[in-house]
């Protein structure tokens, strides 16, 4: 519970932003990889179990965040709501969690769906990788890791990392607002310097090119339902 701990203070005090993936391996390898990940689209996860009743509730904050990453992770991951209080205890090492920075547009009734409360399932590692983000360090992880967001996100700029608002971005652009998809943080970002940055055609791309916090996007199923 201590490292828990750690990422409650880190997460209270400091924004979240969450970015994408890399990997070790060439894009075609991991390209071939991702064809064999099987995962739900939303579409799918708000149709099984989704529960009746307000958004506030424990009971549909632990759907809404567990269900942004795959069942056999997210049934028995630990659930931390936006105020970071342990919704639900773990027991595979798991951590899921709202990460949306800008907050609940209607904070009275909660988020309005899991998309825009952002949710993402992480492991150890991971729990490295985005402390270090929001502390501003540079990521000292022990390996690779991936980041689950099947839910999505509200927005981000691609090339510039902590930009909220598409207005804000030095290229409109290179905004995207991303539905479902796996992110990969490398131990090391310069082996993702042959993927490309282009978000548009459904490849991993680059999140965050040139920078500590480059990783790999990986887009599944309905991932251009928010394109604008």
């Amino acid at each position: 519970m201590v490292k828990l701990k750690l990422f409650i203070v880190l997460f209270a005090v400091t924004p979240l932003a969450v970015l994408d993936l890399s990997a070790c391996a060439t894009e075609p390898e991991v390209e071939s990889v991702v064809e064999e990940i099987s995962v739900e689209a939303p579409d799918a996860l708000a149709q099984s179990g989704k529960p009746d009743g307000l958004h506030t509730s424990e009971e549909w904050q632990i759907w809404a965040y567990s269900t942004a990453a795959p069942s056999f992770l997210g049934e028995d991951a630990a659930v931390l709501d936006a105020n970071m209080n342990v919704l639900r205890e773990g027991t595979n090492g798991w951590t899921c969690t709202a990460a949306n920075p800008r907050g609940m547009s209607d904070p009275e009734n909660g988020w309005k769906d899991p998309h825009e409360a952002m949710p993402v399932c992480f492991d150890e590692e991971g729990f490295k990788w985005i402390g270090a983000y929001m502390s501003g360090e540079t990521p000292q992880l022990e390996r690779d890791t991936f980041l689950w967001m099947l839910h999505g996100d509200m927005g981000e700029d691609n090339t510039t990392p902590g930009v909220r608002n598409q207005d804000d971005a030095e290229d409109p652009d290179h905004w995207i607002e991303s539905g479902s998809h796996l992110m990969l943080m490398p131990k090391d970002p310069s082996n993702l310097e042959n993927f490309t940055s282009d978000f548009t055609i459904g490849s991993p791309y680059i999140m965050f090119r040139d920078t500590d916090y480059a990783h790999l996007m990986i887009p599944t199923e309905n991932y251009f339902d928010y394109r604008r």
